[in-house]
């Protein structure tokens, strides 16, 4: 079936592959970069309202974003809750991959489009995205922590009160000596269920 359907080899060698696995020093062609961003672009979506926006870090302005997610973190963590090694992996984790993208969703001006449907869209974006970086073997980590909701992190992003900001997607080849992970699934029949209206 891989053989006459390309793309379900594709589907099925995605995986996570999370910044600690990843070259921050190995840059990701220009042009991948815009396959990946233009494929993004033709995901679904209700009403052609397009809601997926990406603002991307590299160089620099990762550390900037690193010391962003803990200010935001520092600010609304209760004392008791607080964790320094979470602290410490939101400021480090953005330095661990050459880009890292914000993931966003624009609220579209139809009130008639449901605002699950907007962030499925987006969903849809970000997976033809990881389906392209895998194809060419980069690997994508798509990390969504709570503080990402904040005003502060709109404010940071430039975003509206009703858009959203779904998650920080981290880009970036893996290491010298590091394998592609392996995963596997439980099989599709548990989760398969065939209607049957037949009145008892």
């Amino acid at each position: 079936m891989s053989e006459e359907f390309p793309i379900t080899q594709i589907i099925r060698q995605r995986r996570t592959v999370k910044p600690a696995l990843m070259d921050p020093n190995l840059e990701i062609p220009q042009e991948l970069l815009d396959e990946l961003l233009e494929n993004a672009n033709w995901a679904p979506t209700h009403g052609f309202t397009e809601p997926w926006r990406f603002t991307i870090f590299s160089g620099d302005s990762r550390s900037i974003l690193g010391k962003k997610l803990q200010s935001i973190y520092s600010e609304f963590t209760p004392k008791e809750e607080f964790r320094q090694d979470k602290f410490d992996k939101l400021g480090k984790n953005p330095s661990l991959a050459p880009l890292v993208l914000a993931i966003c969703m624009k609220r579209g001006k139809n009130p008639k489009i449901p605002e699950i449907e907007e962030i499925e869209a987006v969903a849809c974006a970000v997976q033809n995205m990881h389906l392209t970086a895998s194809a060419a073997g980069l690997g994508a980590f798509w990390s969504s922590p709570p503080i990402l909701e904040s005003d502060e992190m709109k404010t940071f992003l430039e975003l509206g009160q009703e858009d959203r900001c779904l998650g920080l997607f981290y880009l970036g080849w893996l290491k010298e000596g590091q394998e592609w992970p392996k995963s596997t699934r439980n099989p599709i029949s548990e989760k398969v269920n065939w209607f049957n209206n037949v009145e008892k």
